[in-house]
């Protein structure tokens, strides 16, 4: 084991046992990001039908995805089966260390894996080499030949010449926190935009860490005629079958990208309509497995996909919903963050986060009763910092879960989130005061109108309930004598069709 900063073999002791004790609660399941407290669905979550379509997709253990014939380039498709996980401890305390490990156990686990060990290597830097160092790749071995391992999953983005380092010293596939989200991404998007958002994100990552063996990847097109050449039409200096494979690579991202900006329109095309009729937004945002499904559904009754596992929920769900008073607004469920969110991603899905800044106001869901909320809620923002205009969006901090969490936590993340709201998604626990805060931070109709509508455009009295704010009503012979707030739009086509006193 290399510990390049140990002072003494005490020392280096003491934290291996703090790593075995670290990795041993991962293995133990306890107080996983995952958890297996609570597998019931309330009445709000509608049948969750998907929860049997996508259990009936799970990996098949003994099945391998990889390629078989080694003179193409590989694709790294994944084959989670039995994995081992590592980790780093990078001047942080050994509990950052453990949560860190804990969820890339729920990744692995979300993706199909069966976790069987794990190791944590104190390190000022990962090393340049192997990422882990010399001895602890050899340690890495042992392990995985112990325990009949198939993947290494690092908990850490690898650079293409570390991957390659170490797979050479343990022998089987190895691959990084990265591609392990990428893998999950891709099992669970199921729109045509997800899919292609998701691929694209794919084909960033694969594109600088093209691997071949032997001279397949040297071999060049074109040539001479005669022996080996390929005839007329193919002379010239040629291109390696790498170079072949990057060019392609390169076409096809830049079709996904074609095709990801024509599907942008019909977004905006509603996001326009509904700003046109005056129908204020919230977007509700947070950590992966906080519960924006399950608060979306109890608040509105979608019926959204509601799993216990790690980004349930790629595609973005739009649905209406009322408050109080009787104002109608949409609530908008996205995609859930987390530590590291690969780059790719934040890029390919950057349209669909988007529709986050055209928000009135952003619902910050946070899972009250997780090891570290505080991690969870600085992640969420960094990620929406690569968003232009995302972090200028009101923010309401919605503590999940309450029904789970200490009261000593609910009490500390009030005291560092002003005006947080402690709920339960499951419970129901919270709620009331949740949409009477929402329906205060919602922008309110701006236009008074006063004039008497008549019966036959009852539509736009209904209009002027559900889109605005009703101060006086009386029914008299000639129509509807109304008094409100409405916005302009409304305001327009009501002043249109109001009877002109005689």
């Amino acid at each position: 084991m290399t510990q390049s900063h140990e002072p003494s073999p005490q020392t280096e002791h003491d934290a291996q046992g703090l790593a075995e004790d670290v990795v041993a609660r991962v293995l133990a399941r306890a107080g996983t990001a995952v958890q297996a407290t609570r597998a019931e669905h309330t009445a709000a979550d509608g049948d969750q039908l998907e929860l049997e379509e996508r259990a009936s997709l799970r990996r098949v253990v003994g099945l391998s995805t990889e390629l078989t014939d080694v003179t193409e380039v590989e694709y790294r498709e994944l084959r989670l089966e039995k994995v081992v996980l590592v980790g780093l401890q990078l001047g942080g305390s050994s509990l950052e260390a453990e949560v860190s490990l804990r969820e890339l156990a729920a990744l692995a686990e979300t993706a199909g894996a069966v976790v069987l060990d794990g190791l944590v290597q104190r390190r000022r830097t990962p090393d340049p080499g192997t990422y882990l160092g010399s001895g602890k790749a050899a340690e890495l071995a042992d392990v995985i030949a112990a325990n009949g391992a198939d993947t290494v999953v690092v908990d850490g983005e690898l650079a293409p010449s570390q991957r390659r380092a170490l797979e050479d010293v343990v022998k089987v596939k190895v691959i990084d926190r990265t591609a392990l989200i990428l893998d999950i991404f891709a099992q669970h998007a199921k729109s045509k935009e997800g899919k292609a958002q998701v691929e694209l994100a794919q084909l960033e990552y694969l594109l600088p860490r093209l691997r071949g063996w032997g001279e397949s990847m040297s071999r060049q097109a074109g040539g001479q005629v005669g022996s080996g050449g390929a005839g007329m039409g193919s002379r010239g200096p040629g291109e390696t079958k790498i170079e072949l494979d990057r060019r392609r690579i390169r076409q096809r991202m830049a079709k996904l990208r074609r095709e990801i900006a024509a599907m942008a329109p019909a977004r905006v095309t509603k996001r326009a309509e509904r700003r046109r009729k005056g129908v204020p937004s919230v977007a509700i945002v947070g950590y992966t497995n906080a519960g924006k499904s399950s608060l979306l559904n109890r608040l509105t009754g979608a019926g959204v996909l509601v799993e216990n596992a790690l980004f349930a929920t790629l595609d973005p769900t739009v649905r209406r919903a009322q408050t109080p008073d009787g104002r109608a607004y949409t609530l908008t469920d996205t995609v859930g963050f987390v530590r590291s969110l690969p780059h790719q991603l934040v890029e390919a899905f950057r349209s669909t986060l988007e529709e986050v800044t055209e928000a009135d106001l952003v619902l910050h869901v946070v899972d009250a009763a997780h090891p570290d909320p505080e991690g969870q809620i600085q992640a969420v923002r960094t990620v929406l910092a690569d968003i232009p205009g995302a972090l200028d969006v009101p923010e309401l901090v919605v503590l999940n879960k309450a029904d789970l969490a200490s009261p000593e936590a609910i009490t500390r993340l009030r005291s560092r989130e002003s005006g947080a709201l402690a709920v339960s998604a499951h419970t129901g626990e919270g709620l009331d005061k949740l949409l009477a805060v929402v329906a205060e931070r919602l922008p309110r109709p701006d236009v008074v109108v006063d004039l008497v509508v008549p019966y036959s455009r009852g539509d736009l009295v209904s209009r002027a309930h559900t889109d605005g704010e009703v101060e006086r009503e009386e029914h008299l012979a000639a129509g509807t004598a109304l008094r409100a707030r409405v916005d302009a739009h409304l305001a327009a086509e009501l002043e249109s069709a109001a009877v002109v006193a005689s």
